[in-house]
């Protein structure tokens, strides 16, 4: 599971570096409508609170189906753009080291297990195919990548030295 390993890796390394941001860069939008590196952690944060729960719940659920959320109205309903940028840091690196306890508490029968009724193609990045059985393990694994495409915006933004999302 060695994506688990990889998303402590990765949220340690990108942590130090964020750390080092001002909140005045922090704050920064590059764009009226587009999301500020606040903005960014703050949707990581709503990411990482509604996938721990689809993990955790996961376990007892005959299927992969979860309900989702509109993130943009996530973000600005919790006003991550007035909020301290360190602890915003200390949320999401915190949220992220609990996730990987998480993904390496589910037992291997669950996190392999086929299903078919799914609605992953709704909530993952990288959606399975149609009509293709998911499992727990590539969803689990769907949210390191959806996490590494958010560090790559903000390596876009010159907030990240690039490669840092990379490990």
């Amino acid at each position: 599971m060695h994506y688990a390993d990889d998303l402590v890796y990765t949220v340690r390394r990108s942590a130090t570096h964020l750390r080092r941001v001002s909140e005045t860069d922090a704050a920064r939008r590059p764009g009226p409508t587009a999301w500020s590196p606040k903005e960014i952690i703050g949707h990581l944060i709503d990411s990482a609170s509604n996938n721990h729960q689809r993990f955790v719940r996961a376990a007892w659920q005959d299927d992969l189906v979860f309900l989702g959320y509109e993130q943009d109205a996530w973000v600005s309903r919790q006003q991550y753009q007035e909020a301290p940028w360190a602890e915003l840091l200390d949320l999401w690196l915190a949220f992220n080291l609990h996730i990987s306890r998480v993904m390496r508490a589910v037992p291997e029968s669950v996190r392999l297990r086929a299903h078919d009724r799914h609605n992953l193609d709704d909530l993952a990045s990288r959606a399975p195919g149609p009509g293709q059985p998911a499992t727990l393990d590539y969803f689990m694994d769907d949210y390191v990548f959806h996490l590494k495409h958010h560090l790559h915006q903000l390596e876009a933004l010159g907030v990240l030295p690039s490669g840092v999302a990379d490990g």
